[in-house]
């Protein structure tokens, strides 16, 4: 019996001491060498990831920066702004541009022109840029409207159409002519374009949206 005693004693005796190995270094080594350790191969992986990320970047820069200049070159030769600044002087440029279009299209006025064009007062205060829009009417040829049409929402700075309506007409008078044409197309369009916000109504919007806060 004594020698069983003394094996059973001697694996109680190994147990308590692995216990003890793993209790001390739970509480000994793991809190101040192996977690500190994991901590720092952590920092050092998100290091290298970041580094990685801002050698691309800088790869990246001459690229980026060419596509940008060509944007740039785009925008300034196609803007989206009127040059005017004011909505008065913005509306006599769009009518001076329709006029302009619609004398390409048909010179002398022979199948094209314009019956009427009145500035149209619009409050879109939701709109972040201002609007000016001039309705338009005119007595076209077809060819004539596609060519006019065309010229405006294709030219530059940007201009755009909408509410377009056209209707058939037996009879076609151009001013000027003397005499009613056959065909022809009766046609009322609101042109529109857009002009730099100013900067004094950018501040007071910022200020009010201040206050509300």
């Amino acid at each position: 019996m004594a020698p069983q005693t003394t094996d059973r004693d001697r694996w109680l005796a190994l147990g308590l001491l692995v216990a003890a190995l793993v209790l001390a270094y739970f509480v000994l080594l793991h809190p101040w060498w192996t977690a500190p350790m994991m901590d720092a191969e952590d920092r050092i992986a998100t290091l290298q990831e970041r580094e990685l990320r801002v050698r691309t970047q800088l790869r990246q820069a001459p690229d980026v920066e060419r596509r940008l200049a060509q944007v740039r070159t785009a925008q300034a030769s196609r803007p989206g702004f009127l040059p005017e600044t004011t909505p008065e002087l913005a509306t006599a440029g769009l009518v001076q541009r329709l006029e302009a279009v619609v004398s390409q299209a048909s010179p002398g006025n022979r199948s094209c022109a314009i019956t009427n064009r009145s500035p149209l007062s619009e409050q879109r205060p939701a709109e972040r840029f201002p609007r000016v829009t001039v309705q338009v009417r005119l007595r076209c040829g077809a060819g004539e409207l596609a060519s006019v049409l065309h010229a405006l929402e294709g030219g530059s700075p940007r201009v755009f159409v909408d509410n377009l309506n056209i209707l058939a007409q037996r009879y076609f008078y151009a001013p000027g002519q003397g005499r009613a044409q056959s065909g022809g197309l009766d046609v009322s369009f609101d042109l529109y374009g857009y002009i730099p916000p100013r900067p004094a109504a950018n501040q007071a919007q910022r200020g009010g949206r201040s206050a509300n806060r």
